[in-house]
Formats: C-alpha cells, sequence, structure tokens
C-alpha cells in the first residue's frame, strides 16, 4: 500500500525534523521514518473499519426501533438491504482486519458520536436512497454502493479529518493518499475469496522499503555534496535566503537524481515539486523546478549524471 509517492512525503517530514532537532541521530530519525509509514498504514485498515462500524450501527438502529414501545410499521418491517449489504459483511469477517484490531487494540468503539454522524450523512444521501429503492441485489451492487459512499462522504470529509488530527499527528498529511488506496481496495474484492481476500500489503515490495531506507540516508550523509551543487546555481544568492523547506526539498530531490538511475529526471522533479505546493510557498514550485532543471543540465555537461 505504501508507494513511493507516501515515502517521499514521510522522508521530506522527517529530514525537515531531523535538521529542526539538532541532526543528532540518523539512526533514530529512519526508525521515525519507518514508525510514520507504519501508522499509514493503520490509518488504511482504520478506515476500512468505517464501513463495518456503520454497518453495525445501522442493524443497531433497526434493533432500537423494533424494540420501541410503540414501533412503526417501518421500524417493524424496515428495509435490510443496507445492514445486509454483502460488501461490508465479507469486510467484517476479513481475517487481516481482524488481525489488526486484535493487534493494535484499534477500532471505532470509542467514536460512538462520529459513527452516527456519518450514517446520518450516509442515509441522507442520493446514492444511499437510490440503492435502497433498487430492486437489484447482486454483490457488485453492494460493493459499489460502499465505493461511492466512500468517495463521496468520506473524501474531503471535515469533521472526519479533526477525528483523525486528534488521534495521531501522523495522520495529519496522510489521508489524501490512503483514500485512494481504500478505493482500490474495495474495487479489489472478490465475494468467492470470503474471509481471505487480501488487503494491501504495507510494502508493495522489499524494493520500496530499501528505497524509503536508501533514499533517506543519502539525503543526509551526502547534504554537504547537495548543498555545494544548490549553493553552485544560486549565483549571487546565500543559500541562507532559500526557505529551509526548499533546501530539504530539493536536497532530497537531488539525492533521487542522482542515487536511482532508474527513476527518470522528470517523474523526480514532477514529484518534488507537488510536494513544494504542500509544504512550501505559492512561488516555490517554481523556482524549485527551476533549480533542479539548472543542476541536472550542468551534472550531465560535467559527465556526472548518465540517465535521461
Amino acid at each position: 500500500m505504501i508507494n513511493r509517492v507516501l515515502i517521499r512525503l514521510k522522508i521530506v517530514q522527517i529530514v525537515y525534523a531531523y535538521y529542526q532537532n539538532g541532526g543528532k541521530n540518523l539512526d533514530t530519525a529512519e526508525k521515525e521514518l519507518f514508525f510514520s509509514l507504519s501508522k499509514a498504514y493503520d490509518l488504511y485498515n482504520y478506515l476500512l473499519l468505517l464501513i463495518v462500524a456503520t454497518t453495525r450501527y445501522a442493524s443497531k438502529r433497526i434493533e432500537m426501533g423494533k424494540a420501541k414501545f410503540r414501533p412503526t410499521r417501518e421500524e417493524l418491517l424496515p428495509n435490510m438491504k443496507f445492514v445486509e449489504n454483502r460488501f461490508a459483511a465479507q469486510l467484517e469477517i476479513n481475517q487481516q482486519l481482524a488481525d489488526f484490531v486484535e493487534s493494535q487494540k484499534k477500532n471505532w468503539d470509542n467514536d460512538d458520536d462520529f459513527v452516527k454522524a456519518f450514517y446520518n450523512q450516509v442515509i441522507e444521501s442520493d446514492i444511499y436512497k437510490e440503492y435502497m429503492e433498487s430492486e437489484e441485489q447482486s454483490y457488485a451492487e453492494d460493493r459499489e454502493v460502499w465505493r461511492k459512499l466512500y468517495k463521496n462522504l468520506v473524501f474531503n470529509n471535515e469533521q472526519l479529518d479533526a477525528l483523525l488530527e486528534e488521534q495521531s499527528l501522523y495522520w495529519n498529511d496522510d489521508k489524501e493518499i490512503v483514500d485512494t488506496f481504500v478505493l482500490k481496495t474495495i474495487k479489489r474484492f472478490d465475494e468467492k475469496n470470503g474471509a481471505k481476500q487480501e488487503l494491501l500489503p504495507e510494502f508493495k515490495d522489499e524494493e520500496d522499503k530499501d528505497f524509503a531506507r536508501r533514499l533517506f540516508r543519502r539525503t543526509i550523509l551526502n547534504s554537504d555534496y547537495y548543498r555545494h551543487l544548490l549553493s553552485g546555481s544560486t549565483r549571487n544568492w546565500d543559500l541562507k535566503r532559500i526557505s529551509f523547506m526548499d533546501l530539504v526539498i530539493m536536497q532530497i530531490a537531488l539525492a533521487e537524481i542522482t542515487s536511482f538511475p532508474n527513476i527518470p529526471i522528470s517523474v523526480t522533479i514532477n514529484e518534488f515539486v507537488e510536494i513544494a505546493k504542500l509544504y512550501s510557498t505559492p512561488k516555490s514550485p517554481g523556482f524549485i523546478n527551476g533549480m533542479l532543471d539548472t543542476i541536472v543540465n550542468q551534472l550531465k555537461k560535467d559527465g556526472k549524471l548518465m540517465k535521461n
């Protein structure tokens, strides 16, 4: 699940913090990097569990309606389509999610108020109403309604963002990326896999894990060289006049450009320009793009960079 986009974001955060803390312990900072990445994977599991928690709450509401002193006809004979959603039921028994709950002791039980508010958003949505009115009864429809609900109600949900921020500072910048992986997971679910349906792994393979470690270490260990390259491209500028965040972003970008021959230069520059849009000033993306392009051209001219 953890891809290189997220890895680059985390390295920017950890390298910035490393220097802010005096650059004292590289091993400790590396452990913090991988802990931060693991928290992103926790968020992935936690957001999947929101689907389960919402379905359980819907079932609880139906039982409460039936238990009233004088229940209405609708309460006695409720439409069970949503609470019997087969995709949600499969997610509830998923073995990997169960293992996550057991190991991390993490679920939505302590956030009833949010689950209730989210459920009310769900039942007021046109997506829910159309689903409940539809006569179709299929696993594909059950899965698709949750894909739509997630995309429309979980994305850009300020109340949820605030709740997640309270629970973990590591989740501040992760959700937007993690949301895309939750949607990918929903699409991948197959009814025939039952409880053994595989979720996305924490790392796709060891190569991505190694990429994170190497990029982080080379950024720090070769910092003098990267600062030298930056200094030589600023002409009459003093590096101290450049935003510290911009320096960090360009230092990491140069580490990737010079250390990973299989990653196209344009990909690296574009990725770090996008990060600058998140973390730096409005003028930073254009400045960083220009600086990196100048350095790359000079390195090629000097025969020190042999890749496209």
